[in-house]
């Protein structure tokens, strides 16, 4: 793929999240929140994360194990969710770097 091709995919897909987001606050704006609906939504970061993380975690090692723990441990304590990303980071490179 050339470079002008790549700019071109950029854009598309540039557009099309632009589309969806706006789309989205266009079709909430005519819902109800409920106490339902809000529930709903408050979960769907939760289980992007979950998405995300799962399929790495299970094919990895000692060191992604380690890292959910910190993760968890992080999130029970209230820490702020940048907090704990960073932190399992900071571990998998840690147990990497010393062998694990």
């Amino acid at each position: 793929m050339s470079g002008e091709q790549t700019l071109w995919v950029i854009l598309a897909m540039t557009v099309a999240a632009a589309f969806c987001r706006f789309a989205g606050f266009a079709f909430m704006g005519a819902i109800p929140l409920t106490p339902r609906i809000r529930a709903g939504l408050d979960a769907i970061p939760l289980a992007v994360m979950i998405a995300i993380v799962l399929p790495p975690a299970l094919r990895g090692g000692v060191p992604e194990w380690l890292a959910i723990g910190v993760v968890a441990a992080a999130v029970y304590l209230r820490l702020n969710e940048l907090v704990a990303i960073v932190c399992g980071m900071g571990v998998v490179a840690l147990a990497r770097v010393y062998g694990l």
